[in-house]
């Protein structure tokens, strides 16, 4: 006798081509959220999405905020347990648009080098094509049973790609219609083309500019040089001092408060076999710069980093102007881990910049914006009933990764819902997400769907 889970997967099988269907509706509409003159499009992109959401049965609204709407829908069943889904229906622009081999908006099937198949358009894989895995899934179940094992909050906005102002607005006021006992993010990506991979960990993030002022105006280096200090040279001088030799950062205090890995999850990391010729290799680089004691995938996702962005002063134009700048300014980032806190790690900056600037120079550090990091603890329930249905759907472990990244939306789902996050999506390296030619491997987006009614028979 059938299941209830395997009557849904044979619906998503039979249904693949209907649901692609709709997948490519969703595609044309040039929802760039970006750019003013797509904001009608961003609407479109909106109505489009709660009008699936309330054929689902779902409450369905579209909130209009100071930016691109938010749409949310709910069942409210009384299922014992409530997921909350959150993506994006808005893309990147698609410039440049003469190395695109077809509309981006004109959505059509591809096939790559090695015979997969594609799907290609601009949001195939960044977020259309995720959200809608999870969608269809929805679908297939509630035509299969005719309800859901789990009641599920749906949040799509609008400005993802643009950094989501007008987000914490409205988180804030509709908390009690969002809390879930787990938030589902598909916005993510797969190890390899045949191992799934839960992201449970994410980077927090500090952005900051240092400026040093020296003279009161540019100097002539010929008259002054030797004896004026060069607020270049002063600003070189601290950014070199923040790494030491074995790829560290000396700030006082950087790394109280970094949690290490349990023991047995970094042996998982180790059995992953990156390294640096793999990861490295393909954008022109042969060794790692990290921290000399740690694993290339430990660098990458859950240790914290600095970085300069950015660093001018003086003259940059054409030729030569001989001159001492009066000023120099480095844009910075941090990347955190969980339990470091970004005001104290910016104070921490402030204190080692202070110690090293002459006292005849002044220098100034942005407030700038930041973002805790967030973890999932490795023995969480939904944790290991997610990867058991996915191991279910794909017939290997997946891989339970962390994220160099940083995405603010997960912080604040912790820090107003209380709520831990699950980052489930089946994108790939090869996807071309922000470039042209952006697609989704059908595998993606088949197998995808297949696996969100696994998981949220799992989480019931």
């Amino acid at each position: 006798m059938m299941t209830a889970v395997d009557q849904a997967l044979q619906a998503v099988d039979s249904g693949l081509d209907v649901s692609l269907e709709r997948l490519f509706a969703f595609l044309r509409i040039p929802s760039i959220s970006t750019d003013p003159a797509h904001k009608a499009a961003c609407h479109d992109a909106a109505a489009w999405a709660a009008s699936q959401l309330a054929a689902l049965g779902l409450t369905a609204q579209v909130h209009e905020t100071a930016g691109h709407p938010v749409v949310v829908g709910r069942t409210d069943t009384g299922a014992a347990r409530r997921v909350l889904f959150y993506g994006h229906y808005d893309v990147q622009p698609v410039d440049p648009l003469n190395l695109w081999q077809t509309p981006p908006f004109e959505p059509r099937f591809g096939e790559t080098a090695d015979g997969r198949r594609t799907i290609v358009a601009r949001g195939a894989a960044d977020d259309k094509g995720q959200v809608l895995t999870f969608l269809e899934a929805l679908r297939a179940m509630k035509a299969t049973s005719g309800r859901l094992p789990v009641d599920v909050t749906v949040m799509l906005e609008g400005e993802e790609e643009c950094g989501s102002p007008s987000l914490p607005a409205f988180l804030a006021p509709h908390a009690g219609e969002l809390k879930a006992d787990i938030a589902l993010v598909c916005d993510t990506g797969m190890w390899d083309p045949a191992t799934p991979s839960i992201t449970t960990s994410l980077r927090g993030i500090v952005h900051t500019e240092l400026t040093i002022h020296g003279a009161n105006r540019d100097l002539h280096s010929g008259l002054y040089g030797g004896a004026a200090a060069n607020p270049v040279h002063i600003l070189s001088r601290i950014i070199a001092d923040v790494h030491d030799a074995e790829g560290r950062v000396t700030i006082p205090g950087f790394y109280d408060d970094v949690r290490e890995p349990p023991a047995e999850v970094r042996a998982r990391w180790a059995e992953l076999g990156l390294t640096a010729d793999g990861f490295l290799g393909p954008v022109g680089l042969a060794r790692s710069v990290g921290e000399n004691a740690r694993m290339l995938i430990e660098q990458i996702q859950s240790r914290p980093t600095f970085e300069v962005n950015g660093m001018y002063g003086g003259y940059t134009g054409a030729g030569s102007k001989t001159i001492i700048p009066s000023r120099a300014t480095a844009k910075i980032s941090f990347r955190l881990v969980a339990d470091q806190d970004p005001a104290r790690i910016r104070d921490a900056f402030v204190a080692f910049v202070a110690a090293r600037v002459p006292p005849d120079c002044t220098f100034e550090v942005s407030k700038g914006e930041g973002s805790r990091a967030f973890l999932v603890p490795p023995d969480s329930p939904d944790l290991v009933k997610a990867s058991a249905a996915l191991e279910a759907e794909w017939g290997v472990k997946p891989v339970t990764i962390g994220s160099g990244g940083s995405i603010p939306i997960v912080g604040q789902f912790k820090a107003l819902l209380g709520l831990d996050t699950l980052l489930i999506g089946f994108g790939l390296d090869d996807d071309r997400v922000h470039a042209p030619n952006e697609k989704y491997d059908l595998t993606s987006f088949h197998k995808g769907t297949r696996s969100w009614v696994r998981i949220l028979d799992a989480l019931a």
